[in-house]
């Protein structure tokens, strides 16, 4: 990599007001609204916290204390987020990504220049997420990105053909999920789920949105909770038929706690690479006993990775 080639000229006001920390758009207004209605909707009382299989009225009080922040369900790819036994979970969210020091290639992208920079990339993404758990150790899930939208700005040292702004908008990632309990966490020892991740080629002609080769990421999750809360590891890998071998893919470290019948919190930190690593904060309020809105944003921490990437959503459970 050829950091000497990226645009590091020093930001104008006019850049500053264009930055993506600085505009950040979190959600369309219809979304809001809507959201808005449900905050309005009345707090579920404690006395309705007791066990129902398909909503989030689940009897806290009943489970061991190491459950406490979680419940009994079986842990996804989603943050904080565990399906029980027969229960459907529906996710619906906006997540926006703004990096200002975005790095990409002119070669990679369809253009004769094979030297790496670095510019600005805004994306907007629709996303929908579906989990079902089949028993009590066993889970699928499914996610897809409807609707997204890239651009990319051409950094002012890259001298090839890239046009000055590079835009993409279509279907999104596409992937399938399953979640595997291969050992129950008890008092002593902590809970191990295993899981395979499939992300479909459905954009083989996109070079900013979507997957062009199939990937495959098997992982495995240790779960444990404690007193001050519940902690979660989470290590994966990645195959990508267009570059082929398995590597490394993922590697993150979860807290999550849960602070009333309603409210939960999580904050993550993860990393991709050495260099590209991020933090994440999320709340999650219950609005009714099926509904849960779900807000949060992640902060890179390295240069490489996403500068932000709030995301907003409600989640439902049938």
């Amino acid at each position: 990599m050829n950091e000497g080639a990226a645009d590091d000229r020093p930001l104008t006001q006019g850049d500053a007001m264009r930055s993506p920390t600085c505009s950040v758009r979190f959600a369309p207004i219809p979304l809001l609204l809507w959201l808005l209605v449900l905050a309005t909707l009345p707090a579920p009382s404690r006395a309705a916290d007791t066990t129902d299989t398909h909503g989030y009225t689940e009897d806290i009080g009943a489970l061991p204390d190491y459950l406490h922040d979680r419940g009994a369900g079986v842990t996804t790819t989603q943050f904080a987020t565990y399906v029980r036994k027969g229960e459907w979970l529906v996710y619906t969210y906006y997540e926006y990504d703004g990096d200002h020091d975005k790095e990409y290639k002119p070669l990679d992208l369809g253009f004769q220049q094979d030297q790496d920079y670095f510019s600005r990339e805004i994306a907007q993404e629709y996303l929908t997420w579906f989990a079902y758990g089949f028993t009590d150790s066993l889970a699928f899930e499914f996610e897809t990105a409807p609707y997204t939208t890239a651009t990319l700005t051409k950094s002012k040292s890259d001298t090839s053909s890239l046009p000055r702004r590079l835009s993409e908008s279509g279907l999104g990632d596409t992937e399938a999920s399953v979640r595997w309990r291969a050992l129950k966490e008890t008092e002593s020892r902590p809970e191990i789920t295993l899981g395979f991740t499939t992300i479909f080629p459905l954009q083989r002609n996109k070079v900013l949105i979507g997957t062009q080769d199939w990937q495959l990421a098997p992982g495995v999750v240790v779960t444990k909770g404690f007193s001050f809360g519940t902690l979660e590891l989470r290590v994966a890998g990645l195959y990508d038929s267009g570059e082929g071998g398995l590597a490394f893919g993922e590697f993150e470290l979860d807290y999550v706690k849960r602070i009333s019948p309603r409210w939960r919190i999580h904050l993550s930190f993860e990393t991709e690479d050495i260099d590209e690593q991020s933090v994440v904060g999320e709340v999650q309020c219950r609005l009714s006993n099926h509904a849960k809105l779900k807000v949060g944003s992640g902060f890179g921490v390295t240069k490489k990775a996403t500068d932000i990437a709030p995301e907003i959503g409600v989640m439902w459970s049938f």
